[in-house]
């Protein structure tokens, strides 16, 4: 099991220490580092900054909005980072909710989710691989776009750059069964945003037959040390906005996930709470076992009895949001 340093996206403003953590991971050998994005910091331009700072990390996204940008938007930014760094990028998307596509983006949530990540995809691959122009007569994404005030003059195209990779790795964020089970056919890889070891059928049947070769990087939140209780706070609050409040009370694809993992009256506890503002009470209502199952907490020892658990599932890449260099050196010393 590979592990990577996941950096997640920016608060108020830029951590001072990202840069110096990625450092730090590549030197303990860890194989990836990640950035995200949500309403606030793009994924890719702390990734470049970052690919300019190390040397042999693979660089990923996890994950970038694909209602932020065009597909072939987002492969030029694939390409040119991976031609950069010298062949380390892997990209990572997301469809993300209705809150954010809708009320960040300003574009409408598609009806067929499904449909709309498969050209997504399609229109990426068919960017990477250069093969021919890009031409594609999709339900939502057109290349070259024939909607009704098109001007008729577009003309499919090619990526004037080569890429440096045809088969640059494409992970897909998925949380439902029907999309796990698309992301299993389509993708090279997948990022669970929970996960625990214990439930893998909460995602459904098709998580039992991957391929040869493909990805399962769930991100973790670790952290050694000696209060269990206290070291599972900041993943109640994590998992307390989540739940609570990234989506509408009636569309919560986090909520719905908690709920397949066993703990539906918890998960709409949480959102009751986190809706009517009493957010503290929101995150003291997060159950400590879930927080538990889904993260790496406590004295080494404890953390490497679960990391055991990890191993024999799956996952291939454990990404780890880790607060501290402790950390990352531990993990890094218990998974040699």
């Amino acid at each position: 099991m590979r592990l990577g340093l996941a950096l997640g996206y920016w608060g108020r403003g830029p951590s001072p220490d990202h840069v110096e953590l990625a450092c730090e991971a590549e030197r303990l050998g860890y194989d990836s580092v990640w950035t995200a994005e949500s309403w606030g910091s793009d994924a890719f331009t702390p990734l470049t900054w970052i690919a300019a700072r190390t040397s042999t990390i693979k660089l990923g996204t996890a994950v970038a909005q694909m209602a932020a940008r065009s597909p072939t938007t987002t492969a030029m930014h694939a390409l040119t980072l991976d031609h950069l760094s010298g062949g380390r990028m892997m990209l990572g998307l997301g469809l993300s909710g209705p809150q954010v596509v809708e009320g960040w983006y300003g574009r409408p949530f598609p009806e067929s989710p499904l449909t709309a990540t498969r050209e997504y995809v399609d229109v990426v691959r068919q960017v990477l691989r250069r093969r021919a122009p890009v031409e594609l007569d999709g339900r939502f994404h057109s290349h070259p776009y024939r909607g009704p005030d098109a001007t008729g003059l577009g003309r499919p195209l090619r990526s004037i750059t080569h890429p440096l990779r045809p088969d640059l790795p494409v992970l897909l964020g998925a949380e439902g069964p029907r999309n796990v089970a698309q992301t299993i056919r389509i993708a090279d890889g997948w990022l669970p945003l929970y996960w625990s070891p214990d439930r893998p059928h909460a995602y459904g049947p098709a998580v039992a037959e991957l391929p040869d070769g493909f990805r399962v990087a769930p991100l973790a939140q670790a952290r050694i040390c000696d209060d269990v209780t206290e070291g599972l706070l900041p993943v109640k609050t994590m998992l307390g906005f989540y739940i609570g409040g990234m989506g509408h009370a009636t569309r919560n694809f986090h909520a719905d996930l908690m709920a397949r993992m066993g703990y539906e009256e918890e998960a709409r506890r949480i959102q009751e709470l986190f809706l009517a503002g009493r957010r503290e009470e929101a995150v003291l209502a997060v159950p400590d076992a879930f927080a538990d199952e889904i993260s790496l907490v406590g004295p080494r020892e404890r953390v490497a009895e679960r990391l055991e658990s990890w191993r024999k599932g799956p996952v291939t890449d454990l990404l780890v949001v880790a607060p501290d260099r402790t950390t990352l050196r531990v993990l890094a010393e218990l998974n040699s």
